[in-house]
């Protein structure tokens, strides 16, 4: 753990509990627990309030992932965008010089290389978030949908004090990325999320009325109006004005996907992710390829880091649009983990794909009295997402699609209709088939890697939620690249000597930001990242 942090203590609660990263966004899910909401009812309600409360990291414009346990089973949902019908690989290349120089490369070098614009409409991708919460309502939920929206659409109007963290990574937004960025597409950001110009600081009072008057639509309508409504016009209206390729058609045939989620074997406990377009399988492939290990010992965290690399190499070779036409290969069966396991050595290795045999963020979780408990991730990737901001509405659109590549053929080609590769990803354990808890780590590719460390801390060391949020964590860049936070700095010796380039990192952003809540005899058991402003509450 980093020298400024100080342990925390975890949060016990009979009935039900809430954590995420911004405490009033954790006390919006609350009161809807203590209203008689469930969990369900709870995490859509901080969901919302966390687009007003954090929109660096999340948005009206975000996209969303959940998993769902309703008391019995466990439910997944894929409530991500796809991209305009517009968007083609020529397309981008054609626009973009950078991308013409990196899609000539071909193969893994453009695969590897940044070739997507970040910011701008072409990463712009259909937001899902709207229509996730709806979806997961119909589903589960018990109080009024419009109800959940209150505390965000209080917020928005009348203001809040913006919390340390956000401040800190909005003031990096407007300083070294919005700074950069002109052309009519970006001029409202600058008008809806900068006082004068500067972002907010810590404390200062934040108001967003455009927002609230959106909200408030999406609550009255289900939903429907950001999709074939007057906000799904107010979009494609800006796009065709200012260069963007998002249509009436794009916004009206979208629809989240009901999944089912996958899982992997770890020291008797079931580790559960959901399937491709996201990420989740690598921490599934990383810990299926640690269970063959002893637990510590001389080169543990080689091996673990080791294990997470090769189940990037895999996901990033494999992963992409979760459509029928696009089949990702098998990657988690016993024989598949066992050949890749023995690829682990004793010193540091750059690993390729294997050959399978065919076949911005915010996080929250929430529990309630009945034992329904909700994983929830929810993001815009990039802090303000793509930076483009329709007039009058008061949020700013993904920019997700910078998670295609335009190595063509590959599975996550840009491309129209498409979803891109996503990072976010909601985790959820279990044991002998009854529920432990939700858990989750957000930061980019970090998040697989906080997956491994959290489930690790807690079934290999018995740690509770928030004992395991505290830990130090390590993080694999790329290649031979190690950062360990300070409280790790005594296994930096050991790291470099087996060939890995080891660097102690005090940067509490780099190692991403966790919640968990564990179930317990007397009810739960939850903690909350020390590393951000958020918070576990419960009751």
């Amino acid at each position: 753990m980093s020298k400024d942090l100080h342990p925390r203590r975890p949060v016990y609660a009979p009935r039900g509990v809430v954590a995420t990263t911004q405490p009033l966004a954790a006390s919006a899910g609350l009161a809807v627990l203590r209203r008689g909401g469930n969990a369900v009812d709870a995490a859509i309600a901080t969901a919302v309030a966390l687009t007003v409360l954090q929109p660096g990291s999340n948005d009206i414009g975000s996209d969303l992932f959940a998993l769902v346990w309703d008391g019995e089973r466990l439910h997944g949902l894929n409530a991500s965008g796809r991209s305009p019908t517009l968007l083609t690989r020529d397309l981008v290349v054609e626009r973009e010089p950078a991308a013409r120089v990196t899609a000539a490369l071909g193969g893994t070098q453009a695969v590897a290389a940044q070739v997507m614009p970040a910011h701008g409409w072409l990463p712009v991708t259909v937001p899902g978030a709207p229509a996730g919460w709806h979806d997961l309502h119909e589903r589960f939920g018990s109080l009024p949908f419009a109800d959940l929206f209150d505390d965000a659409v209080a917020y928005a109007e009348h203001g809040y004090g913006v919390s340390p963290t956000v401040a800190h990574h909005w003031d990096r937004a407007v300083e070294v990325v919005h700074a950069g960025l002109a052309g009519e597409e970006f001029a409202e950001w600058s008008r809806v999320f900068t006082h004068g110009g500067r972002a907010p600081r810590a404390g200062e009072r934040f108001s967003n009325p455009d927002a609230a008057r959106t909200l408030r639509a999406i609550a009255a309508t289900g939903g429907a109006t950001f999709y074939r409504g007057e906000l799904a016009e107010r979009m494609v209206a800006h796009a065709e004005r200012t260069g963007g390729l998002l249509r009436e058609a794009d916004l009206a045939e979208h629809a989240s996907l009901w999944v089912e989620p996958l899982s992997v074997r770890y020291r008797g406990h079931d580790v559960w992710e959901l399937p491709p377009n996201g990420q989740g399988i690598v921490a599934l492939q990383a810990l299926g390829i640690l269970d063959g290990f002893g637990a510590g010992g001389d080169g543990d965290l080689h091996r673990q880091i080791e294990a997470v690399k090769l189940g990037f190499a895999d996901a990033h070779a494999y992963v992409g649009d979760p459509s029928p036409a696009v089949q990702w290969p098998p990657l988690l069966t016993e024989d598949y983990l066992a050949r890749r396991r023995a690829l682990i050595g004793e010193d540091a290795a750059e690993h390729p794909p294997g050959d399978p045999a065919r076949g911005g963020t915010v996080y929250l979780c929430t529990a309630d009295a009945d034992g329904r408990m909700v994983s929830l991730i929810q993001s815009n990737y990039m802090g303000f997402g793509s930076h483009v901001v329709v007039p009058g509405t008061g949020f700013s659109l993904q920019n997700r699609g910078a998670g295609f590549v335009l190595a063509e053929g590959h599975p996550n080609e840009v491309g129209p209709r498409r979803r891109p590769f996503h990072t976010i990803i909601p985790g959820f354990l279990t044991r002998d088939g009854a529920p432990v808890g939700p858990f989750g780590v957000m930061g980019g590719h970090m998040q697989p890697q906080g997956h491994v460390q959290v489930v690790r801390s807690t079934v290999d060391d018995l740690l509770d939620p928030q004992a395991s949020l505290d830990r130090p964590r390590w993080y694999w860049h790329t290649g031979l690249d190690v950062r360990l936070e300070p409280g790790l700095a005594g296994a930096a010796d050991d790291l470099r000597r087996r060939g890995h380039r080891v660097r102690i990192v005090d940067e509490q952003g780099a190692f991403g930001y966790g919640q968990a809540i564990w179930r317990t005899p007397s009810g739960y058991a939850a903690g909350s990242e020390p590393r951000a402003d958020g918070a576990a509450l419960g009751y």
